[in-house]
């Protein structure tokens, strides 16, 4: 019998009272990743177009090691590495270590970062800008937004440098079901600990989205489908063993996935998309809880 629903109260709070990094930071003002944050909370960063970078812009016109941040009693400088395109503050090349002040835009490659001071309640803004254009607000994974600019940011790399992706799409097995006979906020509790008992498998490259209602992607730069195939499996299992409750009850929760891989040189971002839904489509026609590539 379904169960009766009750209202779920949320409190708002002012964004200034909220907790936020006190420490300095770079914010993408223009470029990919628009209006993320890099908090610059240890003493050296690095900037670069390599992926061992800390703040990693990966484009041709930027060097693998392009610039250095240095942050000391409060003073950051930035600090061009020998780049073949330089380091720009304020619209003039950095020559020399040059302190940063408040406000101050650097550019690197085609993208723009602003510093911003610490101890700055704009650091805030931005972190709330960024969270609500890039990560949906139930799951705290990323949205489909920032999934199709991802997937394309992603393809042209594995172009560049003749490197595999794969892409798994997961679905929750007889989602209705739950919010039928467990309530809608049950189904919501449920959505959120997918998306969570999911991302403790990912690595800071990959990519988690909600792609939409029950539905999630996840994007896998350099795995191969042999790869992609057995990460599938181990969050199949992973979801399986899980014990998902709310206001008591148990739940049961399993998982269907389908696997594609880049397989040419040209590869479209809705191919790729379409191919791993037809193993999904197939995997859920095998009768679900489990995954087809």
């Amino acid at each position: 019998m379904p169960r009766k629903h009750t209202t779920a109260i949320t409190v708002i709070s002012k964004i200034s009272e909220r907790h936020v990094s006190r420490a300095a930071a770079m914010v993408v003002i223009h470029g990919e990743d628009l209006g993320r944050k890099y908090d610059l909370n240890s003493d050296e960063f690095t900037i670069g177009r390599s992926s061992k970078a800390d703040i990693q812009v990966d484009q041709d016109a930027v060097s693998r090691n392009h610039a250095r941040l240095t942050c000391e009693g409060g003073r950051v400088t930035v600090e061009d590495q020998g780049s073949t395109n330089g380091t720009i503050v304020n619209d003039q090349h950095v020559e020399t270590p040059t302190r940063l002040r408040n406000g101050d835009l650097v550019k690197i490659g085609r993208t723009i970062f602003k510093f911003i001071a610490s101890n700055n309640i704009e650091a805030a803004y931005h972190d709330e800008i960024y969270r609500m254009t890039t990560v949906d607000g139930l799951t705290q994974v990323f949205n489909r937004r920032y999934f199709e600019d991802a997937i394309e940011r992603e393809l042209s790399r594995s172009r560049r440098y003749t490197r595999p992706l794969s892409l798994v799409m997961i679905d929750i097995d007889h989602f209705k079901k739950i919010n039928d006979g467990f309530g809608h906020l049950a189904g919501d509790a449920v959505l959120k600990e997918v998306a969570g008992t999911v991302k403790t498998r990912t690595r800071r490259e990959d990519v988690l989205a909600r792609y939409g209602g029950e539905e999630f992607a996840l994007l896998l730069p350099e795995i191969d489908l042999k790869g992609a195939a057995l990460l599938a499996e181990k969050l199949r299992k992973l979801v399986e063993k899980h014990t998902f409750t709310f206001d008591g009850e148990v739940i049961p929760v399993t998982l269907s996935a389908g696997v594609a891989t880049v397989h040419k040189k040209n590869e479209d971002p809705h191919e790729l998309i379409g191919r791993a839904d037809e193993k999904l489509y197939e995997a859920k026609g095998a009768g679900r809880n489990r995954i087809a590539h």
